[in-house]
């Protein structure tokens, strides 16, 4: 990345949800050891940027991937990911069993509601303030880290750059571990970087968990 980074959108490390393709919604789920070892390697290579802020969802897997860097750890619910209700802990086929044409909408693109759950519109309302918030509090120097998850991240992303909910099949979800990065420009933010990051290596493989 070579224009100086004003904010990283960093998604959490992996879970064994992810790795069994399970909707983890607001269920807080720990990361597992390949998400300890995939948050450390991202945690040496984000903390060249000098990070001046860090702020986190509450939930334990994005708390324990921020906690990497070595600094204070602001949380904040609104960070959270999408509230997917009766969705939570299913897999695809079992979604698509259970709510067909709600499963249907969401795979052609469109802004459902999940049954219990919550719309992604209401959950870029609800990050974009939380940034906002806390962009207002970073000090001078390094950016502001934001860890989230990856429909959060995303619709953040967009939101950040005044895009539609609708656009979201332009940006994919960023993978576990992997960041957006923006800089300002005249008001709004530029894109310079999406679904960054780096590989662990054989020493991030014996996970140990830092302490918030």
């Amino acid at each position: 990345m070579t224009d100086p980074v004003d904010l990283v959108v960093w998604r959490h490390g992996r879970t064994a949800w992810n790795d069994a393709g399970r909707f983890q919604g607001h269920a807080d789920t720990p990361l597992d050891d390949v998400g300890h070892a995939q948050s450390k390697a991202a945690a040496r290579a984000l903390s060249l940027l000098g990070p001046s802020l860090v702020v986190s969802s509450d939930l334990a897997r994005a708390a324990s991937t921020a906690a990497y860097l070595g600094l204070p750890v602001t949380l904040d619910a609104r960070l959270r990911e999408v509230d997917v209700g009766e969705w939570s802990g299913l897999s695809r086929a079992e979604i698509e069993d259970r709510f067909p044409e709600t499963y249907a909408g969401w795979l052609a693109g469109a802004d459902v509601r999940h049954e219990g759950g919550e719309s992604v519109d209401d959950v870029a309302t609800r990050a974009l303030a939380a940034v906002s918030a806390h962009l207002a509090a970073v000090p001078p120097g390094g950016p502001l880290v934001v860890v989230s998850h990856g429909g959060t991240s995303r619709a953040l992303v967009l939101a950040l750059l005044g895009l539609p909910v609708s656009a979201r099949p332009l940006l994919g979800a960023l993978g576990n571990a992997r960041w957006a990065a923006l800089v300002r420009r005249n008001g709004g933010w530029r894109l310079v970087a999406y679904n960054t990051g780096v590989d662990p290596e054989p020493d991030d493989a014996t996970p140990t968990e830092p302490v918030l």
